[in-house]
């Protein structure tokens, strides 16, 4: 049997105590399905004292997050995240060095990932990422391994736990976004600045790490157009169960000739769709193949146990050899795609409007739906509130993202509004 893999771990937060965990409560089956035993020798964070509930006297301890990079191990990982900074330095330190380099960092991978699939490349190391996204789901080595023979058509999915308890809590008990979020972060499940979760931004760089290796793109987080779900009103969530539907947190991407397609937004999704049912933190994410078909990755998308999970296997397959260009094709190879123009989507939008409880209100949205060519499939009204506002749902048949956005451009500034416009993509 080949000599233990040695690891530098750096970050002791939740998931670097994980991986510590996970190494020591399964090593006999890890060495066993490795071939070889897998050891930290060295860790660094940022406060030496703090109790971490694991024993760190065992371990060589470096106050340098950046030595880590030059310090007697084979394997570095990262968990300290942040898009640049330490982790970028700590990481193209580490594939300069000609070691292999596991992080959970999807921010940095969003922004510098193809820089470091050259570098890794060009040094013969492992760039490895699984727990970057989808915490402990293996949606990485499913895509770029287990699908490996297909066109992926479509990659899509609810990426984000914390907007996705939030979402299911709001649906489940009929309360609004604000209280739920703060209830989110009593429990721990949104930071105490949630914006990088509630505006999409997250999601948006879990989407462009799976856009490139569904479709063989650079990554091109850029590109993505993301919002979030800061607007959604417990109402939203009523109105969309009346009609069918669940309002889910969908990131979404599609390459064709038009270019590539990336997006982050709240969705309606039909009730009988599998993504409806992902409740709580959970995450998911859905792929169609040419081949292979629609597959469906299921499971926790966050926490300590699932993303170590992840990151340990990423240690395993590296113990094996067992890697190859980190985007599944070398990055030399992976096409820079434009950005695709979403106007000349065809879809049936849910729009909500709060509107001041006055005549000829209803007939000013329907003239500037009928004018930017958007035909109305339903019109709900509800009565007035405490504000004296009242509450306009319309679903739109099929139409170009164009269209609808020219409509709601005619009515901006309408003294008939009272707030800005919700608009939700249907998901057919």
């Amino acid at each position: 049997m080949a000599g233990a893999l040695r690891v530098a771990l750096a970050g002791l937060g939740t998931v670097g105590g994980g991986v510590i965990r996970v190494l020591d409560a399964n090593r006999a089956l890890i060495e066993r399905r490795a071939g070889r035993g897998i050891e930290i020798v060295a860790v660094s964070a940022r406060d030496r004292s703090k109790d971490r509930g694991v024993d760190l006297s065992r371990f060589a301890w470096v106050d340098d997050t950046a030595a880590l990079a030059t310090a007697d191990a084979d394997v570095v990982v990262e968990l300290i995240g942040g898009a640049d900074g330490p982790a970028l330095t700590l990481a193209r330190n580490t594939l300069a060095a000609g070691k292999g380099f596991v992080t959970a960092n999807k921010a940095m991978l969003a922004h510098h990932g193809l820089e470091l699939a050259r570098a890794a490349e060009a040094a013969g190391a492992a760039l490895k990422f699984e727990a970057a996204v989808a915490g402990g789901i293996p949606v990485i080595k499913g895509l770029r391994e287990g699908a490996a023979a297909n066109e992926i058509a479509r990659v899509y999915g609810i990426l984000n736990g914390t907007c996705n308890f939030i979402l299911s809590k709001m649906e489940a008990e009929g309360r609004d976004f604000d209280e739920v979020l703060a209830e989110a972060q009593a429990l721990g499940f949104a930071e105490s600045d949630p914006s990088f979760d509630i505006d999409g931004v997250d999601a948006a760089h879990k989407l462009s790490i799976l856009a490139s290796i569904s479709f063989g793109t650079r990554p091109a987080f850029a590109g993505v157009a993301a919002s979030g779900i800061r607007h959604v009103i417990a109402a939203d969530i009523a109105e969309a169960a009346a009609l069918g539907y669940r309002v889910r947190l969908v990131g979404i991407a599609e390459a064709g000739a038009g270019g590539l397609f990336q997006r982050v937004h709240a969705h309606l999704v039909p009730q009988d769709h599998p993504l409806a049912h992902v409740t709580g933190s959970t995450n998911a994410v859905v792929a169609e193949g040419n081949f292979v078909g629609r597959l469906l990755f299921q499971g926790a998308g966050a926490g300590d146990g699932p993303t170590a999970s992840a990151v340990v296997a990423d240690l395993v397959d590296i113990a094996r050899g067992e890697y190859g260009p980190p985007y599944a094709m070398p990055a030399d190879a992976l096409a820079d795609m434009a950005a695709a123009d979403s106007g000349a989507r065809r879809a049936r939008a849910y729009l909500r409007f709060t509107v001041a409880d006055r005549v000829g209100v209803l007939a000013e949205i329907a003239a500037a739906m009928r004018d930017a060519g958007v035909s109305i499939e339903s019109l709900i009204q509800r009565g007035a509130g405490a504000d004296g506002n009242v509450l306009v749902v319309i679903v739109t048949h099929e139409a170009p993202e164009s269209n609808v956005a020219a409509a709601l451009e005619r009515l901006r500034g309408s003294q008939s509004l009272a707030g800005e416009p919700l608009w939700m993509h249907i998901l057919g």
